[in-house]
């Protein structure tokens, strides 16, 4: 899984994006599908400096999103990857209930 961090009109420190990464490890853990990951941070000044995280996950024909808003980026990073996680999930359920041959196929693609 690629993961790509982006942080608007800010320089990021390396603990928050070390922060970010554990969490968004924990969504491979439900999913082997995952094959690439965007985690894009940035704040509105105009609403008490709310801090935003959004993280795109991209699986087989599908992009998951989760949106989180706080007073802090590390509870705005849990927030969005909890909403992800649950995408994940229900995204794989999908795919077992529909085909459980497209899962396989989906895990072929994915080892080299």
């Amino acid at each position: 899984m690629v993961i790509h961090f982006t942080s608007r009109h800010f320089k990021a420190h390396e603990s928050l994006n070390e922060y970010a990464e554990n969490a968004v490890q924990q969504v491979a853990h439900f999913f082997d599908g995952v094959i690439r990951t965007d985690v894009v941070l940035s704040f509105e000044k105009k609403h008490k400096s709310t801090k935003i995280a959004e993280v795109h996950v991209s699986v087989h024909n599908a992009v998951l999103v989760g949106v989180g808003k706080s007073e802090d980026f590390f509870k705005s990073i849990d927030e969005a990857v909890e909403k992800v996680t649950a995408q994940v999930k229900r995204y794989k359920s999908k795919l077992k209930e529909k085909d459980r041959d497209k899962v396989r196929k989906v895990r072929g693609k994915l080892t080299p």
